[in-house]
This record gives C-alpha cells, structure tokens and sequence, in this order.
C-alpha cells in the first residue's frame, strides 16, 4: 500500500482542476484537527485488533493520509473546488500529529 502512495500523489499532481485557495482559513484547521483524530483513531483501532504497534502506527497513518486524498480527489472533480496540495499538507500534518500523540498517550 505504501508503494501506491507516492506514485498516487505524483500521478495527482497533473491535475488540471487546481484550487485556488490560501495556507490559512478554518477549513484547513478542519483537515488538520480531522486528519490528526483519524490517525490516532486508526491506531487504537489496529491495537483492539491486536496487531503490533508498529502495524497499527502504519495503518493509522496511512488511514488518515489516504482519506485525505480521497477527499482531495472528490474535491478535483468538475464539479468540485478543485484540488488543494495546501488541503493535503494539513492533512498530512495531522496525521502526523495524531500519530505522534498517539504514541505519547501509550507510553
């Protein structure tokens, strides 16, 4: 899954329904605090599941940051708002910060 990713994101990056839109606003504190609660969720999921902590670390991580690009592409639709690499950044950025209070909150 891991070797998608990069490709995925590369492929996206020709996308020709850009959006037009700032580094700032609340619909990027929206895709930060969204994206940090679905990492740490996808941890603590993979956990009641069992898994080890460094297969559910990856799950959480690749959960949140997939769901992120999912909502990027829907949004780089005709009809849609265009794609955000700004929108993907904080994405990726809460994930990242899920993830790591996640593995605060374990130790």
């Amino acid at each position: 899954m891991q070797r998608l990713l990069l490709p995925a994101i590369f492929l996206l990056s020709g996308c020709s329904h850009m959006a037009q839109d700032s580094w700032h606003g609340q619909d990027k504190a929206q895709h930060f605090m969204a994206s940090a609660m679905l990492a740490a969720a996808g941890n603590e999921y993979g956990q009641h599941q069992g898994w080890s902590k460094a297969r559910s670390a990856n799950f959480g991580l690749l959960f949140s940051v997939s769901l992120g690009a999912s909502k990027e592409l829907w949004d780089s639709r005709a009809a849609g708002s265009g794609w955000s690499w700004k929108d993907f950044a904080w994405d990726l950025a809460g994930a990242a910060t899920g993830y790591g209070v996640w593995q605060l909150a374990e130790h």
